[in-house]
C-alpha cells in the first residue's frame, strides 16, 4: 500500500476505478457452476498450453504455412517476455490477495499487472488475423473474451487485461509488418 501512496494522484484515481470495475464484474465463489465452467474454459485459451498448442495445431490446415506459425510463436514469446519484465518491475498484487476477493481459478504467479493470458490470446489472434483477414473479427473476439474471463474469474483487474493486450499489439508491429 505504501507504493500506491507514493504514486501520482491520477494513477491513484486510475487504480481506484480499476478496482471498482473489477468489484462489479468478477464472479463470486457462489456463482453458478455453468458461468464458472464457461469462463474457466475460455480463460484457458490464453494459457501456454493452449496458445502454443493451437498455433502449432494450425499447421494441420493447408492454408497455414510453417513461416506463419513461427512468426506467431515469435510474437507470443517476445510479448510474454515483455509481460514478465513489466510484471516483476511493477509488482502489482493480484486481486485475490485482498481479503474480499477469491480467485476462481489457479493463479500462475503473484503478480497481476499486466495479464499474460490476455497478452497471449491477443498475440495468437493478431498473428493469425494478419494472415487471414476474414478471420480477424472472430479471432479478436475470442482474445477479448479471454481477457474478460480473467476479470470475471477474479484473477486480474481490467487494466491488467487492457495493458496485456496492448503489449501484444505493440510487440506484433515489428514482428508482423
Amino acid at each position: 500500500m505504501s507504493k500506491l501512496l507514493a504514486m501520482p494522484p491520477w494513477i491513484q484515481r486510475l487504480d481506484a476505478s480499476d478496482r471498482a470495475i473489477f468489484a462489479r464484474l468478477c464472479l463470486s465463489p457462489g456463482s453458478g457452476s455453468a458461468a464458472r465452467t464457461f469462463w474457466s474454459c475460455i480463460t484457458h485459451l490464453g494459457g501456454a498450453r493452449a496458445s502454443i498448442g493451437l498455433t502449432v495445431l494450425a499447421l494441420l490446415f493447408p492454408a497455414v504455412d510453417l513461416r506463419l506459425c513461427w512468426r506467431t510463436l515469435l510474437l507470443l514469446g517476445w510479448s510474454h517476455l515483455v509481460v514478465q519484465i513489466v510484471k516483476r518491475t511493477v509488482g502489482r498484487p493480484r486481486p485475490s490477495t485482498a481479503p474480499t476477493f477469491t480467485s476462481l481459478v489457479e493463479v500462475p504467479d503473484r503478480f497481476s499487472f499486466p495479464s499474460g493470458h490476455s497478452c497471449a490470446a491477443m498475440a495468437v489472434a493478431i498473428g493469425f488475423a494478419t494472415a487471414f483477414p476474414p478471420c480477424a473479427v472472430p479471432l479478436l473476439v475470442v482474445a477479448g473474451l479471454v481477457g474478460f474471463s480473467r476479470v470475471m474469474l477474479g484473477v486480474h483487474y481490467p487494466g491488467d487485461v487492457v495493458v496485456g493486450q496492448v503489449i501484444a499489439l505493440m510487440t506484433a508491429y515489428p514482428i508482423l509488418r
